[in-house]
C-alpha cells in the first residue's frame, strides 16, 4: 500500500423500533444522549443529568403507550434516536397527527445519514400506525436539523420567540409539519 491508498470503511447504519432496552443498549443510548446534550442538541436538557436520571428517563419512555422509541445504530452501537408521540386517545380532533420529538444523533456519529434515516423510519412508523401528519419543533440554533427537516419536505408554519432559555437568553423555536399521505 502506498501513501495514496485510502482504506475504505463501509459503515453499517440501521434504524429500529425498540420495545425494551438491554443493559448494553441502555448504556449506548445514554452515552449518545450525553454527547448530544453536551453538543447543544439535548432535547430540553442543557447539561447532562446524572446517569441514573438519564437511565430512568429512557426506561420510562418505553412505559408510555403513546410513545414509540426508534434508535439508530452505527456499526451496531446506538448513536441516536427519535420518538413518535401519538395523540391521547381522547383527542379526536387531532387523531390524524403525531409529533416527532427527542430527535438526536451523537456528534461522533454525524455525517453518515443516520438522522435522515431516523426521520424516514419515524414517518413509516406514523403511516403504518394510521396517521397522516407529522409535526415537530426545533430550536432556531439547530441549523443542521432545520436544513435536514426542510430537505425532507417539512414545511415551517410558525415560530415561538420564547421557545427555550439557553444561557439566560431566549431562543426562538421553529415549528414544522409534513403530510405523509
Amino acid at each position: 500500500m502506498n501513501g495514496n491508498d485510502k482504506l475504505e470503511h463501509s459503515t453499517n447504519i440501521m434504524v429500529e423500533l425498540i420495545h425494551n432496552l438491554n443493559s448494553a443498549d441502555l448504556n449506548d443510548l445514554c452515552d449518545a444522549a450525553e454527547a448530544a446534550i453536551i453538543d447543544g442538541g439535548g432535547f430540553g436538557w442543557l447539561a447532562p443529568p446524572p446517569r441514573d436520571v438519564l437511565e430512568s428517563y429512557w426506561n420510562g419512555v418505553l412505559l408510555i403507550p403513546e410513545r414509540d422509541l426508534l434508535v439508530g445504530r452505527l456499526d451496531g452501537v446506538i448513536a441516536g434516536s427519535c420518538q413518535v408521540l401519538r395523540p391521547a386517545r381522547n383527542n379526536e380532533a387531532q387523531s390524524f397527527s403525531c409529533n416527532l420529538t427527542t430527535n438526536f444523533v451523537a456528534p461522533w456519529a454525524r455525517g453518515h445519514g443516520l438522522s435522515a434515516k431516523l426521520i424516514k423510519a419515524a414517518e413509516v412508523q406514523v403511516k403504518e400506525s394510521g396517521f397522516d401528519l407529522l409535526n415537530l419543533d426545533v430550536r432556531e440554533t439547530q441549523l443542521a436539523a432545520i436544513r435536514l427537516f426542510e430537505s425532507l419536505g417539512y414545511s415551517k408554519f410558525g415560530e415561538h420567540p420564547f421557545y427555550a432559555s439557553v444561557g439566560g437568553n431566549y431562543v426562538k423555536g421553529c415549528f414544522y409539519y409534513k403530510r405523509l399521505s
